[in-house]
């Protein structure tokens, strides 16, 4: 029997990918990263698509590759920081599959994101001190989006993926059910 697709959703630094890549490995789902997914489509990274179509342009973007991955069967999709937040595109998740927040806190998002700057555009040019309160203000914003989730799981350590069992146990009830 095949799956309505799992949404994972959360602010950039997350761990989606990562995520994503064990929950796809643990029920034999596709995973499509939809940054990913919108960079082989057209050709270009996102920071080159925010360049040249300003941030409203690669939302409308976004928003339509999300679309086209709402009809897949069995795959996870990790999802982009910003994509929960815009176009309703939380409501779309809901009603095409399961929608899982990965909720960390600001330091530990702060400390990943340090290393990683110049590959996502948002955060490129902030300091340390920057970069902490930029996610903070970003994070109260986006974090009314983001609870719209089904299931929401608190992503803290490193190493702790014990959550992991906790959504592919929600799937495969799902399946059952």
């Amino acid at each position: 029997m095949s799956m309505r697709p799992i949404f994972l959703v959360g602010y950039m630094g997350s761990g989606k990918s990562t995520v994503g890549k064990m929950i796809s490995a643990r029920l034999g789902f596709q995973l499509i990263d939809l940054d990913a997914f919108i960079e082989n489509r057209f050709h270009k990274t996102i920071a080159q698509l925010f360049d040249e179509k300003g941030e409203n342009g690669f939302r409308n973007l976004e928003h339509a590759l999300l679309r086209e991955v709402c009809g897949f069967e069995d795959t996870v999709i990790a999802t982009g920081g910003g994509a929960a937040c815009f176009h309703d595109n939380m409501s779309l998740m809901n009603e095409s599959g399961l929608t899982v927040y990965l909720r960390v806190p600001v330091d530990i998002l702060a400390e990943r994101l340090k290393y990683g700057r110049s590959q996502r555009p948002l955060i490129s040019q902030k300091s340390d001190e920057e970069l902490h309160a930029f996610i903070e203000d970003m994070l109260q914003m986006r974090d009314p989006f983001y609870a719209q989730a089904q299931m929401t799981v608190d992503s803290r350590a490193v190493l702790d993926f014990g959550f992991v069992d906790d959504i592919v146990a929600r799937v495969e009830q799902e399946r059952v059910g």
